[in-house]
């Protein structure tokens, strides 16, 4: 049986049944870390950061502007990926993968700074 180029695994190589298992799980993991920093995010946003963050404004208006945050972070994600996408087609995908990731690690020790 020939085998056909494949999304998943590439060139010459066919999916067997045990790497997509691997595939789906990896992915269901990343996306339920992913969702469970929102979930997260969402609920000190709504109890704890309107205090925290905006201590001069009124309780509802510093729990809409920790909201906001959110919904700028949220909406960033599609902005970030086309602009990323096409820096990945053009530069390679793993490039911008170690460029995102240190961009990730810089910012995160920056927030601790």
């Amino acid at each position: 049986m020939p085998s056909a180029h494949n999304a998943v695994n590439g060139p010459g190589t066919s999916a067997t049944p045990g790497g997509l298992r691997k595939i789906v799980a990896a992915s269901l993991i990343g996306t339920t870390i992913e969702w469970y920093d929102y979930f997260l995010y969402g609920s000190a946003a709504a109890l704890v950061f309107g205090r925290v963050f905006f201590p001069e404004s009124d309780p509802l208006t510093g729990t809409l502007l920790s909201f906001l945050t959110y919904a700028i972070g949220f909406a960033a994600r599609p902005i970030g990926a086309v602009v990323f996408g096409h820096f990945g087609d053009r530069l390679g995908r793993k490039k911008l993968l170690v460029i995102s990731l240190l961009m990730m690690g810089l910012s995160t020790a920056l927030i601790g700074c």
